[in-house]
This record gives structure tokens, sequence and C-alpha cells, in this order.
């Protein structure tokens, strides 16, 4: 019996943690746009959207548009940490490249300082497309969960 209610206990323990979860992501983008002319940024988005929101479900019998207003999902109050390009107008700049690290480790210790653990990282270029296109960015996702 006693086994019994110790598993029941541990299982409900279990589904309570997994629960309570929250989940929180950051995005460094670093601009590649050549002779230093691009933004490179931290963001951390510090109020919350409920996706439900601006969801629609779209079915055979109604396929409407998602009429969501755009100035109701942008965020209004986050930080922006300034990093800086990856080239200037001499090429790439390792030193720049160094200096965004030390910048992304501090804001991953300070995360990490308060409750949060680093679970997930994602990232992805969109990079100089040729002859005068002038565009290019590499974005990472931190995600942390508690």
């Amino acid at each position: 019996m006693k086994k019994i209610i110790l598993a029941a206990v541990t299982m409900f323990a279990a589904s309570f943690t997994m629960s309570a979860q929250q989940y929180h992501v950051i995005t460094s983008v670093e601009s590649i746009v050549p002779n230093g002319l691009g933004r490179s940024r931290i963001i951390n988005a510090l109020e919350e959207k409920d996706y439900k929101e601006f969801t629609t479900v779209q079915t055979e019998d109604d396929n409407s548009r998602n009429k969501s207003d755009r100035s109701e999902i942008r965020v209004k109050n986050f930080e922006e940490t300034k990093l800086l390009n990856f080239y200037n107008i001499g090429g790439i700049r390792f030193q720049n490249i160094a200096a965004n690290d030390a910048m992304i480790t501090s804001m991953i210790n300070d995360m990490v300082s308060n409750g949060w653990e680093l679970a997930f990282v994602v990232s992805g270029v969109e990079s100089e497309g040729g002859k005068g296109d002038g565009q290019g960015i590499f974005i990472t996702r931190y995600i942390f969960k508690k």
C-alpha cells in the first residue's frame, strides 16, 4: 500500500512540475551586411503575449483570413542590447565576434543566475544574396526554461 501511495505522490509531483514549467526566448541578431552597415542586437521581450488571441482556425466551411491587428501583436516593451557587426569597412572583424560572444555569455549567465536554464539554441542565416543585395543577418534564439 505504501508503494502505491508513494508512486501516486511521485506521479502527482512530476505532473505538477511539468505543468509549472515556463519558457522564455531571447534573440540575438548579428549583421552580416558588408562594410559594417548593419545593426546587431540582443532582443528580450519584457511583456507576454497569448498567441491564442491572434490565432484563427480555418476549415472547409470557413476559410476567412486572420484579421488580427498588427499593432496589437507588436511588443512595445523590450530590452535592446547593442552588439557589434561581424563586418567593418575592412571585412570580417574577429574582435567584434569575440565582443559579441562576451555579451551573449553575460546575458546567458545572468539568466542562469536568475533561475533559468538554457534549454535550446536555434540559429539561422540570411546571407548576402549577390551583387546589390546588401542584406544579411545571423539570428540565434536562446530558449530558457524554469
